[in-house]
């Protein structure tokens, strides 16, 4: 029977998985089994069960399966042979979304414990084991797997079907070690999304023997953990304008906001009000109003990348905060377009502020019905029609990508690249920006055609690039 340890107020469960030795290595003045529970002990976690080595391999995985048919709320699994910073993992067992994910690192050493997986567009699309290997692996899977409440049914049945092909020998010499590995690729091939929770700097490492314990554990203390939860915070795949003009600076104002218990929320809400006044002094239509206006508008897009950077350092964020933030940047970028053509003044500059507002509007439907049909395709497991892929299938088979997508991941591995692409499509760092400058410095008509032309381009672009991936 497994032990169990009870929290209340917690909305996650978690398993772990004390089926190797290794879990009763020393760890201070008790074991890793015991430094990981007391780990999770200072995450929401509303229930801690300890799962002993029953059965060999296929009891393990039974016995996730009858956990997870039983369990409210998400569940984690992880092996109690883990050496890990409590950060790491917080950043996917705090999540508040619950979702489905694994704890992965980029760095592509690979091992018996560190198996291969790659990761696109932030999710886990295959995943390794002994048995199943994974061409073109971009990054390791490090032990911790977080299942959400709508999958634990695929986990439960995931499990039970590992275990059947484990107790026959059909996926080779595995053993008990590889529990969480097997589970993550039977999640992944069975179209489950999988999000890549990355550990960035900080370790999480299994370990076979005391003096590799001893190393991991002595390798934790040379990582500042509340510097990296601050890095962290930033949003490391931003714009060029939000990167280094912005959140090069808003960053130190994260602790302050909070020490003055300050909510994102309320962030938000000043960052609009700041935008209408910008608003109000393009409205102006004098030199002076329009300096006035664009550094209100800076002031007030900082204000909007601060919001997000404190409500992940907070692990506050929703998705109702997120729609909130997200109807907010659309609602402010109007007004400021009404004020800037009503400064300005005539009938053709009215023609082009609803031509800007018509070309954003067209530029976020390619976005969001993408990702929302990407999104109810998960949600139903089509994975876009294709069959689920075979347990039994020792190497991932994935269609090669087309052209321009080859072309979209060479370009992700250079640096310069990499940044013009982001400028290309003109993110909302960008549109700033380029309405504060050209504001400012010559008017509301160049305003407006700029935003015309450069948002031309990066419609034709993000189209190009929806329907390829779409046809992959």
């Amino acid at each position: 029977m497994p032990d169990s340890l009870t929290r209340e107020n917690a909305t996650l469960s978690a398993v772990l998985l004390a089926t190797t030795p290794a879990c009763r290595l020393h760890s201070g003045d008790g074991t890793l089994l015991d430094r990981l529970g007391d780990q999770l002990a200072r995450l929401p976690v509303r229930e801690v069960q300890v799962v002993g080595s029953a059965g060999g391999l296929g009891g393990d995985l039974r016995g996730v399966a009858k956990i997870a048919r039983t369990a409210a709320g998400a569940l984690a699994v992880l092996p109690a042979d883990l050496v890990t910073h409590t950060e790491a993992l917080a950043v996917l067992l705090e999540h508040p979304a619950r979702s489905t994910g694994a704890l992965i690192s980029h760095d592509v050493t690979g091992g018996p414990l560190r198996p291969p997986v790659r990761v696109e567009g932030g999710r886990v699309v295959a995943a390794g084991s002994s048995f199943h290997l994974v061409p073109e692996s971009n990054a390791t899977f490090r032990g911790v797997l977080q299942v959400g409440e709508a999958d634990l049914t695929a986990l439960a049945d995931v499990a039970e079907e590992l275990a059947e092909l484990a107790d026959t020998g059909k996926l080779g010499p595995v053993t008990p070690v590889e529990t969480v590995d097997l589970l993550l690729v039977g999640l992944v091939r069975s179209g489950v999304r999988v999000r890549a929770a990355g550990i960035g700097p900080l370790h999480a490492d299994r370990v076979i023997g005391q003096d590799a314990a001893d190393a991991a554990l002595a390798r934790l203390s040379e990582v500042d953990e509340a510097k990296v939860r601050l890095d962290t915070s930033v949003k490391e795949d931003d714009g060029f304008f939000a990167t280094f003009f912005v959140s090069s600076w808003t960053r130190h104002l994260i602790k302050p906001a909070v020490r003055l218990k300050i909510e994102p929320n309320t962030v938000t809400g000043v960052s609009a009000g700041l935008a209408l006044l910008a608003a109000v002094w393009f409205a102006a239509g004098t030199p002076g109003g329009r300096l006035a206006g664009a550094a209100l508008l800076y002031l007030s897009f900082a204000l909007d990348c601060l919001d997000g950077q404190l409500a992940r350092y907070t692990r506050t964020f929703s998705p109702l905060g997120a729609w909130a933030d997200g109807m907010s940047d659309r609602l402010k970028e109007y007004a400021v377009y009404v004020g800037l053509a009503f400064g300005f003044g005539g009938t053709e500059i009215w023609y082009l502020a609803v031509a800007a507002m018509i070309a954003q509007v067209v530029r976020h439907a390619i976005d969001y019905s993408y990702a929302g049909a990407v999104a109810d395709a998960a949600r139903v497991g089509a994975m876009w029609g294709r069959p689920a892929r075979s347990l039994l299938e020792s190497r991932d088979v994935r269609r090669a990508p087309g052209g321009v997508l080859r072309f979209a991941q060479r370009l992700e591995r250079d640096t310069i690249a990499r940044w013009l692409k982001k400028i290309i499509v003109l993110p909302i760092g960008e549109r700033m920006a380029l309405i504060a400058v050209t504001a400012a410095v010559w008017g509301a008509r160049v305003t407006f055609l700029s935003l015309l032309c450069w948002g031309g381009v990066a419609a034709l672009y993000q189209l190009a690039g929806r329907i390829a991936r779409s046809s992959r």
